[in-house]
């Protein structure tokens, strides 16, 4: 067995598990909050390579570790959809493809068969789920503006519009949104998480 090869297989078993779990938000859930979002290299769909370091730091962003087959991530699209809407281009929203019992091909074919607005990357090697301690798929991690990861959470019951103000991202129209410290902060993210 290659150590390629073998990096992958223990990925695939640390999703199969942690969805076995049946994980949910809640504290010490893969990169720490307050942490610099990290560099990893995926694919664009068109199969061009992508740093998701290069996505980070000029406004907050949504990334969501996604799998065609993930009955979890199914019943979370809508959340992240209507959060898509409700934050229009103030809000970055990436749908990383973990790369366990899929290809390129596949999530392609995926993605043109539903109209999702927002941006798919390929995780083929398993270097973003490395990097942002993916524990399974329906992980979400939010990055504000200076590029700190503001939230981390699974589950399909991620308040994923809390996750966003809580990263200073302000509604279409709205811009007197709640920004991470202001008055009437808890100081936790959504999921009870403590903010650093």
């Amino acid at each position: 067995m290659t150590g390629s090869w073998r990096a992958a297989a223990a990925v695939a078993a640390a999703l199969a598990f942690a969805a076995l779990a049946g994980l949910k938000a809640q504290d010490d859930v893969g990169l720490p909050l307050g942490s610099p979002a990290p560099a990893a290299i995926v694919q664009a769909l068109d199969g061009a390579p992508v740093n998701l370091a290069s996505l980070v730091g000029r406004k907050p962003v949504v990334f969501e570790f996604w799998a065609t087959w993930c009955p979890i991530c199914a019943t979370l699209m809508p959340r992240v959809v209507a959060a898509q809407a409700e934050y229009g281009d103030r809000v970055d929203f990436v749908e990383v493809a973990v790369g366990v019992n899929e290809s390129l091909a596949s999530v392609r074919r995926h993605v043109q068969a539903h109209a999702y607005p927002f941006q798919f990357v390929f995780d083929g090697t398993g270097a973003a789920v490395r990097a942002y301690r993916a524990p399974t798929t329906s992980y979400v991690v939010v990055v504000d503006a200076a590029g700190k990861v503001a939230y981390t959470g699974t589950g399909s019951d991620q308040d994923i519009e809390a996750a966003i103000q809580r990263a200073g991202g302000e509604r279409d129209g709205d811009p007197g949104a709640l920004q991470p410290g202001a008055a009437g902060s808890s100081g936790r993210g959504p999921g009870g998480r403590p903010r650093p």
